[in-house]
C-alpha cells in the first residue's frame, strides 16, 4: 500500500452571491486544491478567496478549467477539438495565475473539470494537446488526468502528468468515473474505504469488478453537501493506516 498520497478537492466554484461548497472547511483538510476559473463556476473574487484560503492553510493550488457552461456547471458535453480544449485550459489557467501571482501563491497544476475532464480521459488526442500546451507554456505545471491508459501513455512519453483516482465517485466496468449531475451526501466511511482501496491498487466498479488503479492523487468533491465530513474521514483513515499527505507534484515526482 502506498504510504504517501495527495488528497485534492475541487473548490472555488461559487459565483457572485450564489454559494456552492464549504471552501473554508474543505481547503485546509486537503493537500491540493483545484480552483474554478470562471467558465463552469467561480469569479475573480471567489478565485481570490480560494487562493487566500489555500495560502493560509498550506494547501497547494491548481487551476480547474471547464467548459464555458455556467448553467450546466461544466458537466454537459460540448464538442471541442484538441486545440480548442488546450487553449481553453491555458486561458483559464492564465486567469487564475494572475490572481495567484498577486498573492504570492504558485499555481502548481491544472485539472480539467467535469465533462472536459471526461473528454480528456476518453480522447487521447485531447489529453495530449492539453499536456503538450502546458509543457510548452508552463513546463513547471503538472496536468491531472484520470488514472488509466491515457495518463499512462503520456507519462511514458515523459509528460508531467498526475494520475488521479476518486474517493467519492463510482466507477463503471471500463474504469471510467460516473459523474453525478447533482451530488448528494455520501457515507464518509465508504469514501474513506474507497480511498484506502486506491492506495492498495484497485477499486470495485458498480457491478463489483475490480478496477486496477495506480494514482498519485485522490479527489473528493467540494460541492458534495457533506464534503467536510468526507475529507475528515479520509484523513482519519489515512492517519490510522500510517499514510502521509503531500502535494501532488511531490507525490508524482517520486515515481
Amino acid at each position: 500500500m502506498r504510504a504517501l498520497i495527495d488528497l485534492n478537492a475541487d473548490a472555488g466554484e461559487s459565483f457572485g452571491r450564489w454559494r456552492l461548497g464549504d471552501d473554508a472547511g474543505v481547503i485546509p483538510l486537503v493537500s491540493s486544491v483545484n480552483v474554478a476559473c470562471g467558465w463552469h463556476g467561480g469569479d475573480p473574487a471567489t478565485m481570490r478567496r480560494s487562493v487566500q484560503l489555500a495560502r493560509d492553510g498550506g494547501t497547494s493550488v491548481g487551476a480547474h478549467p471547464g467548459f464555458p457552461d455556467l448553467i450546466g456547471f461544466g458537466r454537459r458535453a460540448i464538442a471541442m477539438s484538441p486545440q480548442d480544449a488546450a487553449e481553453a485550459c491555458l486561458y483559464q489557467f492564465g486567469a487564475l495565475r494572475a490572481i495567484a501571482d498577486l498573492h504570492g501563491v504558485p499555481v502548481a497544476h491544472v485539472k480539467p473539470h467535469g465533462a472536459l475532464y471526461g473528454l480528456a480521459a476518453r480522447d487521447g488526442a485531447v489529453a495530449e494537446a492539453i499536456v503538450e500546451a502546458f509543457a510548452t507554456a508552463a513546463p513547471d505545471v503538472r496536468v491531472v488526468l484520470l488514472a488509466g491508459p491515457v495518463a499512462e501513455s503520456l507519462a511514458a512519453r515523459g509528460f508531467p502528468v498526475v494520475r488521479e483516482a476518486f474517493a467519492d465517485l463510482d466507477y463503471d466496468d471500463d474504469g471510467h468515473i460516473i459523474i453525478e449531475p447533482d451530488p448528494q451526501p455520501k457515507s464518509p466511511q465508504r469514501c474513506a474505504d474507497q480511498a484506502v482501496a486506491v492506495l492498495r491498487g484497485s477499486v470495485d466498479s458498480v457491478s463489483g469488478t475490480a478496477i486496477p488503479v495506480d494514482a498519485d492523487t485522490i479527489c473528493l468533491h467540494g460541492d458534495r453537501p457533506n464534503a467536510v465530513d468526507v475529507a475528515r474521514a479520509i484523513r482519519d483513515r489515512f492517519a490510522a493506516e500510517g499514510v502521509a499527505l503531500a502535494p501532488m507534484a511531490e507525490v508524482a515526482g517520486q515515481r
